[in-house]
């Protein structure tokens, strides 16, 4: 995650009425704007209301809710499923007219949480969080600039640090193309050489009825997902965002990588080894079509697999970091305290029960059944990470591939002002980018790549700028750590826990 990743989204007068009708009708409903409500125990008690955006995650919340509520019966949550892409402009619509819920995922995109903090929106916990709980998670997991501000704490992470994206692999695809080892397991790529030679040898196979790539643009662009699978391997540091720590600089113009990789794609699709329509169907679309093998690999997040185990798919392999050549140059990158989730409302009329409610959700047995049972994402909690412990074998090698994230630098740590740093989006982004030369739009990759870095690069300069304009004491230099070495953990000059 780089400090750039927020960034303001502007409610004209139309939609923030439309926004307001919206709330208002939820209000009244119970939740119209949700996919579902549900909630923990009876009705009676101490009532507090949730928000979150989890979907596919949905049958670990209702267990956790059941949980919940049979060990605190007088607490009563009462819990509303929202929309994630419009979670940001309904939460801060809601905390203008003070009908925030007690507990809420954080949004971060309109406004970043120390604003949130500063806005007096967000429960500080020190009543609560006490050393012995501050401690039931890993060191570095309570940050000042991320959710710690000013000594007080707010938030807490919930999710490990691992690959966020993997190459799948569909076993039945590469076994019919005989992609085989002598003890019957699938040849899983391991440089892209490996992947050109897979996919000719599923289309020469099928005689062109199976393609060996496929993926899902058609409505948001997804071609960012591959450049981090393959370009980080190849000493790309930045990945799909760009941004070299190392000099910081954006280096789409400059690093060979992206200008190969694309070339790459661009021989893969001139033979014909993507699934024809991958520009246009939908990623939902995309994943059913991997499932039933219509291509033999295809790059996404563990997300994926509950989906596909809910319908049955479990004949899959995952890798992830697969470069120019087999000794990888370069890894996920972590950041401490990983990315903060639940928070309290500094309004609720109920904080002890919220409290537990949150102190719940954060629990290392909740963690355990998160990561061991629902199969959903690595866990904060390295207790509930053992993939030993698995006996769901993709899952389990998803959650053996967290060796490959590793820490990395990061401005804020070294200067907690640089948080507040808000950079305005880019557009063309790099998935447009490569979306436009991959359909024939874009003719100039040299070019296009070079603005595109050169746009990044002024978007960092014009929110540094802009900061410097509200007073926070930040620089360009901040991006620079000039001693990283991308093959090796960084070491964070800051405490395991607060004081």
């Amino acid at each position: 995650m780089s400090a750039s990743d927020p960034s303001r989204t502007h409610l004209s007068r139309r939609g923030l009425l439309r926004s307001a009708a919206a709330l208002g009708g939820a209000a009244a409903l119970g939740g119209a704007l949700s996919a579902c409500s549900s909630s923990s125990g009876g009705s009676g008690g101490t009532a507090i209301t949730h928000w979150d955006y989890y979907d596919s995650q949905e049958p670990w919340v209702k267990n956790e809710l059941a949980l919940f509520g049979r060990a605190h019966p007088s607490i009563h949550v009462k819990r509303t499923k929202n929309a994630q892409a419009s979670y940001d402009n309904l939460f801060n619509l809601a905390e203008r007219s003070n009908r925030a819920p007690d507990t809420f995922f954080l949004t971060k995109q309109t406004v970043p949480i120390n604003q949130q903090v500063q806005k007096g929106w967000l429960l500080p916990l020190d009543k609560y969080a006490t050393a012995e709980w501050i401690r039931s998670f890993p060191p570095y997991s309570f940050v000042e600039g991320l959710n710690v501000f000013d000594g007080k704490i707010y938030s807490a992470p919930f999710t490990g640090s691992g690959p966020a994206n993997q190459l799948y692999i569909n076993n039945k695809v590469f076994r019919d193309a005989g992609l085989t080892n002598p003890n019957g397991s699938v040849q899983v790529p391991k440089t892209w050489d490996d992947m050109s030679r897979a996919a000719a040898t599923i289309k020469a196979k099928s005689g062109g009825k199976t393609y060996g790539l496929g993926f899902g643009n058609g409505s948001t662009n997804l071609f960012a997902w591959w450049f981090d699978v393959l370009v980080r391997a190849a000493g790309s540091p930045g990945g799909a965002t760009g941004l070299d720590m190392r000099t910081g600089k954006y280096t789409y113009g400059t690093d060979r990588n992206y200008a190969d990789l694309i070339e790459l794609i661009m021989d893969w699709k001139k033979k014909e080894y993507f699934y024809p329509d991958s520009l246009s169907i939908s990623d939902e679309i995309a994943r059913a079509y991997f499932e039933r093998g219509k291509f033999g690999m295809t790059v996404g997040g563990v997300w994926n697999e509950a989906e596909w185990t809910s319908h049955g798919f479990t004949d899959y392999s995952i890798t992830t970091l697969v470069g120019p050549e087999e000794a990888r140059k370069g890894y996920f990158y972590t950041t401490p305290a990983s990315s903060p989730l639940l928070a309290i409302n500094a309004h609720t009329k109920h904080p002890d029960a919220a409290w537990e409610w949150f102190s719940w959700w954060y629990g290392k047995d909740a963690g355990v059944r998160w990561t061991q049972k629902y199969h959903e994402d690595l866990s904060v909690h390295p207790e509930a990470n053992d993939a030993s412990k698995i006996s769901f074998k993709p899952f389990a090698d998803f959650v053996a591939l967290d060796k490959l994230a590793i820490g990395g630098p990061q401005p804020w740590i070294r200067n907690p002002a640089t948080s507040s740093v808000v950079v305005p989006p880019v557009q063309p982004d790099l998935g447009a980018v490569v979306a436009g030369v991959y359909s024939g739009q874009i003719k100039n990759v040299s070019s296009a790549l070079k603005s595109l870095g050169d746009r990044s690069q002024s978007a960092l300069e014009q929110g540094i700028q802009e900061a410097k304009k509200q007073g926070l004491k930040v620089s360009a230099a901040d991006w620079v750590f000039s001693d990283w070495d991308p093959t090796k953990p960084y070491k964070w000059d800051i405490p395991e826990y607060p004081k």
